[in-house]
């Protein structure tokens, strides 16, 4: 395999360019309308509405939509389960590409039991910078004769946006670059979940190449320079930082219709809440509209109808708004309360931490945001109630605090961890709660560990991928052992506890494909007492009864919380529904750079839908 990788690398990276980009413009995220679940808005007739004009009223957010880039790949470090791909247009690109590197004899190596052809897919969410790393989906093409990708180990892969056009494949850019070990799902077997054999992801697998740009483009009656100058102060007076010493606003005017965004530090997981924020900022405003606006928001705030989007303006506003969002964190009803902590928290105010809390332990519904703002808090209150959580019963609960404080402070001691091999995030917390194992198949790849004197039971006999056996010794011991073709036979004796044996398989050369299959057999076959769990994050779109929690209100139920769903906790892996691009394209949604245009656009075709088949994996 390390043959393989090392000729893969040797070759030239030149690339023919053919066909580029569409413009893409679609206005917000798809999972999120403020009032789109409510019973009734501040826009219906009899309803008071302010007469200020928001951001929203002439722009439309650019760059919100996910950029799915493909390519064709080849996995090897296969333990016979590979296959010599059938003649078809991905292998003669996958040949193609393996000449264009100057690898010598790619027939030969393409007819390894020990490789297999794979096509790669991945997800480039809005806002991404080069160099940012994301998750690498890779899959058996359809009528392949692999039977499994576990233990392999995807070569280096140049990913670009992909479609079918007139009956031709037309590429654009490299727009990310994947390599690494293939992890598949734990519980994938030969005789069950056989399917899932011949899918894997490579976790953080993928490197961006360029960086995405994230911005506003004024609808068509309102381009103008003087329109674009007014969304770029109305944005910098809200938002800036500072670079060198220098205060530096977040928008640019760069033309008559399009207004370049600079993500805030403060919203880096939360890119969707960030553009509805700066949407919902005023344009121009005297003292006594804002004064009586604010009265307006009041009352808005204090109705769980309106209190989402009341919220959201008040948090546009800035500080001129904490004290009513304060106000409303004492109410009776749980969602003006829930509103209004979250609002708080992007303010970065202490009062925020205890409700949000709250929220999180024992409110599922809200769970996901209220974590999400904790984390965006810079308050020493927000990080010890993000600590206590880490001890309770709830799984979800806890590992969601953890992530929540790995992405407030990466560096802090408590959560830090180190790189295990080089290869992922190793955590063991000495934690009070109930012992617990977790380990992700998104985002990175990471182990934590809850508690650390967790241990495996005996009798004993696992494999760690295609090369480590773990097998019982001694009473209290584990014998770890590598055995590879043409290398001498490795082993190591270790104690029965669970952080002893990661590290010794890690030590022999095992991969996090290979650990966390250690632990998703050991559990099944009961050597491992602890709680195991894969990816328990915390869930957007929950039920929410209003009557459960407030005995006073006499609404029955609301859908799910209305709130713009944080990056920190979504699965980029999951496919995109397509229903939810036809609700985005209608409304206020309609993209910018379509609305003017007469013509009507080519459908285009899923490209790695196309490539995989009815029958993949």
């Amino acid at each position: 395999m390390r043959f393989h990788r090392a000729l893969w690398r040797s070759g030239l990276a030149v690339q023919r360019i053919f066909v580029v980009f569409g413009v893409i413009a679609l206005s917000g995220c798809t999972s999120w309308t403020p009032w789109a679940v409510r019973s009734q808005s501040p826009e219906e007739p009899g309803a008071e509405v302010s007469d200020t004009r928001l951001v929203s009223d002439m722009a439309v957010p650019f760059g919100m939509f996910p950029v799915k880039i493909e390519a064709v790949g080849l996995v090897t470090g296969l333990k016979g389960t590979g296959s010599d791909p059938r003649p078809s247009p991905q292998r003669a690109a996958l040949l193609a590409e393996m000449q264009t590197r100057g690898i010598h004899s790619p027939n030969v190596i393409l007819a390894s039991q020990d490789t297999a052809m794979v096509l790669v897919r991945a997800v480039l969410p809005p806002a991404i910078q080069k160099g940012d790393r994301f998750d690498v989906e890779v899959r058996i093409p359809g009528h392949d004769d692999t039977t499994s990708l576990g233990g392999g180990y995807l070569l280096e892969t140049r990913l670009k946006e992909m479609a079918v056009l007139d009956n031709q494949i037309h590429d654009g850019k490299v727009l990310g670059i994947a390599e690494g070990p293939v992890l598949i799902d734990p519980s994938a077997s030969e005789t069950d979940n056989s399917v899932l054999l011949g899918r894997g992801r490579v976790l953080g697998g993928g490197t961006a190449q360029r960086s995405r740009p994230l911005a506003l483009v004024l609808k068509p009656d309102y381009r103008s320079v003087l329109n674009s100058a007014r969304i770029e102060t109305a944005i910098n007076r809200r938002f800036h930082t500072f670079h060198r010493g220098i205060k530096v606003g977040m928008a640019k005017a760069k033309t008559d219709e399009y207004v370049e965004l600079t993500l805030h530090p403060r919203y880096k997981d939360n890119v969707q809440r960030y553009v509805e924020v700066v949407r919902a900022a005023a344009l121009r405003e005297s003292e006594s509209e804002m004064m009586d606006r604010l009265r307006l928001l009041e009352k808005q705030l204090l109705d769980p109808i309106t209190s989402s989007r009341a919220a959201l303006q008040l948090e546009a506003i800035g500080r001129r708004g904490v004290e009513l969002l304060k106000k409303a964190i004492q109410a009776k009803d749980s969602e003006v309360r829930f509103y209004a902590a979250e609002a708080l928290a992007y303010l970065d105010e202490t009062d925020a931490a205890a409700p949000l809390a709250d929220a999180a332990k024992n409110q599922p519904a809200f769970r996901v945001f209220a974590l999400a703002a904790l984390s965006a808090m810079d308050d020493y209150v927000a990080y010890d109630a993000l600590r206590d959580l880490l001890e309770v019963s709830s799984v979800e609960t806890r590992y969601g605090a953890f992530r929540s404080l790995w992405a407030m402070n990466a560096a802090d001691p408590l959560v830090k961890g180190e790189r295990l091999g080089g290869q992922f995030s190793y955590h063991v917390l000495d934690t009070s709660g109930p012992p617990l194992i977790h380990v992700t198949r998104s985002h990175r790849p990471e182990i934590v560990l809850f508690g650390a004197q967790q241990r495996l039971q005996g009798p004993l006999a696992i494999e760690a991928g295609n090369q480590i056996m773990v097998t019982s010794a001694e009473a209290g011991e584990i014998a770890v052992a590598r055995f590879a073709v043409n290398q001498p036979d490795q082993k190591r004796i270790v104690s029965d506890r669970v952080d002893d044996v990661i590290r010794a398989i890690v030590e022999l050369g095992g991969t996090y494909p290979d650990v966390v299959q250690t632990l998703q057999q050991a559990k099944a076959k009961g050597a491992l007492p602890s709680r195991f769990e894969v990816d328990a994050l915390p869930e957007a779109g929950r039920k929410y009864d209003r009557i459960a929690a407030d005995e006073t209100s006499e609404e029955p139920l609301v859908p799910s919380a209305s709130s713009p769903l944080p990056d920190l906790f979504l699965d980029r892996g999951e496919k995109h529904d397509p229903k939810e691009g036809a609700a985005e394209a209608s409304g206020e949604s309609t993209p910018a750079k379509e609305a003017d245009s007469p013509k009507k656009p080519r459908p285009v075709r899923d490209f790695f839908g196309k490539m995989v088949g009815r029958s993949s994996g």
